[in-house]
This record gives structure tokens, C-alpha cells and sequence, in this order.
């Protein structure tokens, strides 16, 4: 018995399960996807899957700045 009968052709999701959403940017911080491409994402075409998947690599320079901590009291990053 082969495991072909349980596997999709569709675009793998990129959740990571570190679901947690940035306050400002207002992006997973787990997977960078919104609220509205993770809601969504089960009803998307593959198309629509990739574009966003692509986009992706380039959110995350969004959610790296710090906005405080030990880091920001002493200057550094």
C-alpha cells in the first residue's frame, strides 16, 4: 500500500505553528502570512498560494526591528 492516495497537489502552508500576531505589522510572526492569507489560505487557489509564498521572504525585515528590551536600554541591537 502506497501513501499516494493521502497526498495533495496543492501548495504546502508555510505555518510553522508560532502563531502569534505582530501588533503593528499586523503579521504572523510564525509563518509572516495576514490574518486575512491565513484565514483564507484552505480556500485559495494554487496560484494565489504561490504569489504569496513568494512574497513572503520579503516581510520578514518587518518583523525583525526591536522596539525595546535590554538591547534598546544599552544602544545596541
Amino acid at each position: 500500500m502506497t501513501d499516494d492516495v493521502w497526498k495533495r497537489q496543492e501548495i504546502d502552508s508555510p505555518c510553522v505553528k508560532v502563531c502569534v500576531v505582530h501588533p503593528t505589522e499586523r503579521l504572523c510572526v510564525g509563518c509572516l502570512r495576514s490574518i486575512d492569507e491565513i484565514a483564507g489560505w484552505g480556500r485559495m487557489t494554487p496560484e494565489a498560494r504561490r504569489a504569496i509564498m513568494a512574497e513572503l521572504p520579503a516581510r520578514a525585515p518587518r518583523l525583525r526591528q526591536r522596539r525595546g528590551g535590554r538591547a534598546a536600554r544599552t544602544g545596541r541591537e
